[in-house]
């Protein structure tokens, strides 16, 4: 059966209670400070007006997302492949999703908020000892901020060393790319 309704979804699966209810805080606090301050990676998703759908991973050194106060984050927007979709999306709508990491802790942390892309030199100016400082921020102001539970990464054991596969045994980028464009080119 082809779920189709909140209704239907809510028969199936029921309503949050207690703390997965209560956790959504509307402002960072200790916890969500610490988390972003240790955290070297981030999954950030976006949509366009269209409803295009992207999720990208962005990372840096522990702490490259700087905190302004408790609802504002500034996201380096490190040099890429220039497809910018991530950004381009932010443009269109103005909304973010982030999903923080830590190597090694199970928990992560999710913010969802309203977002534009800046090249104020006061942002920019907090990058500045990078080695290679971004020419545009993504400016966050939170509207959620939450911790999520163990439970994808304890089954997906992501960080246990005895899960992870020979890199060997997997085809590089530049050949996974060859292969799908049907090139032979360098990466």
């Amino acid at each position: 059966m082809k779920i189709i309704s909140q209704e239907q979804l809510r028969k199936l699966y029921g309503y949050p209670k207690g703390r997965a209810k209560d956790k959504v805080l509307t402002k960072l606090e200790k916890h969500a400070i610490n988390f972003i301050e240790t955290s070297p990676f981030l999954v950030m998703s976006s949509s366009s007006e269209a409803g295009k759908q992207d999720a990208s991973p962005r990372g840096g050194s522990t702490g490259f997302v700087k905190i302004l106060d408790d609802n504002t984050l500034i996201i380096p927007d490190a040099k890429g492949n220039n497809r910018v979709d991530s950004i381009s999306n932010i443009i269109e709508t103005g909304r973010i999703g982030l999903l923080f990491l830590i190597p090694g802790i199970n928990e992560t942390l999710r913010i969802n908020g309203s977002a534009y892309l800046s090249s104020d030199p006061t942002y920019l100016k907090l990058f500045s000892e990078e080695q290679n400082p971004p020419i545009a921020c993504i400016h966050v102001t939170v509207e959620e901020s939450f911790l999520h539970c163990a439970k994808a990464f304890m089954r997906s054991k992501l960080w246990d060393i005895s899960a992870q596969i020979n890199k060997d045994n997997f085809p590089t980028i530049g050949k996974m790319l060859n292969d799908q464009l049907g090139t032979n080119k360098e990466p």
